[in-house]
């Protein structure tokens, strides 16, 4: 009888660890999303100030202004962190085409709010470059402790669930854009 609640005790403290194991792994992954949300939601606080700059030293550039509006907009209303992913690439392409039209046009280059907004964007794609690393490392943690024994039958009996990974479909699109930043002369 003793050896029969000492394995029923020990079983319990068993799927108590590893549960909290689990909960601390999902909380640690909703945490690193809420930073990359930070740095999105900054991100996109600086497109319209950015599309603003450029649109007055660069009327003839509507077209990449109104794919980085569009963009920004659809960043902001997407449903999944998969289309989210793919809608923030394009983006930050956009971005940089819109950053590389400075280069044209040497009083824009020169302006200092546009230097500052060049400098908070960069800023914020090595933010957002870092939060995803961290939110992509938590990812795996939690879906592998999600895939592996024991845990797995823990996993499936409290409902957790695998998360997405917020990935870049390719090297070049993570890296964080070089913008060269001019100085007032």
């Amino acid at each position: 009888m003793f050896i029969l609640l000492l394995t029923i005790a020990l079983i319990a403290v068993l799927v108590a660890i590893l549960y909290n194991r689990l909960v601390r792994d999902r909380n640690r992954t909703s945490a690193a999303w809420s930073d990359i949300d930070v740095q999105l939601q900054r991100r996109h606080d600086l497109v319209p100030q950015l599309v603003k700059a450029v649109e007055q030293y660069a009327a003839y550039e509507r077209a990449t202004i109104e794919a980085v509006t569009t963009l920004r907009k659809q960043a902001m209303h997407s449903s999944s962190i998969a289309e989210l992913g793919k809608t923030e690439e394009e983006l930050g392409s956009g971005i940089k085409r819109l950053l590389a039209i400075a280069e044209a046009y040497p009083d824009l280059k020169a302006n200092e709010n546009f230097l500052q907004l060049q400098k908070e964007l960069v800023e914020t794609e090595d933010y957002l470059q870092f939060a995803r690393r961290y939110y992509n490392g938590s990812v795996r943690e939690l879906n592998t402790r999600i895939e592996t024994v024991p845990n797995n039958m823990i996993a499936s009996l409290f409902g957790f669930k695998q998360k997405d990974y917020f990935q870049k479909s390719s090297d070049d699109a993570a890296n964080v854009p070089l913008v060269k930043l001019g100085s007032i002369e």
